[in-house]
């Protein structure tokens, strides 16, 4: 499978189980598990940063793969249903960049804050 075509098909996987862990149908724990995934997934923010040589992509090509395989087993089959007409039915709406700029506030004030509690623990 050529790697556009992957990395299409992961896109609309994570799509998927983001509404999928939505739907109320969704247990609660693959709810959790596939709210993490499509998060981390998602977000423009790596475990690891892509500069760093081979291990910067070890992430986006291990992790995230491996963790929609496993919530997407979890997911109940009518909501897998549901969440794919769901994703395919977004997959035609423009994106939003005002989205982009407040997940990126987010993981900035997020990391900002573990930043400031970090240096006023050492230096307290």
């Amino acid at each position: 499978m050529p790697i556009r075509q992957w990395a299409k098909r992961l896109k609309h996987q994570t799509t998927v189980v983001y509404y999928a862990a939505r739907d109320p149908r969704t247990p609660w724990f693959v709810r959790l598990l596939a709210l993490a995934v499509a998060a981390y997934a998602l977000s423009p923010i790596d475990l690891i940063p892509d500069f760093i040589p081979v291990l910067g992509y070890l992430d986006d090509l291990i992790i995230v793969p491996l963790g929609l395989a496993l919530v997407l087993r979890l997911i109940p089959a009518d909501v897998m249903a549901a969440a794919s007409e769901r994703a395919l039915a977004a997959a035609t709406r423009p994106t939003s960049r005002v989205m982009a700029v407040f997940i990126v506030t987010l993981w900035v004030l997020a990391l900002g804050g573990v930043g400031w509690w970090a240096f006023r623990k050492m230096h307290t």
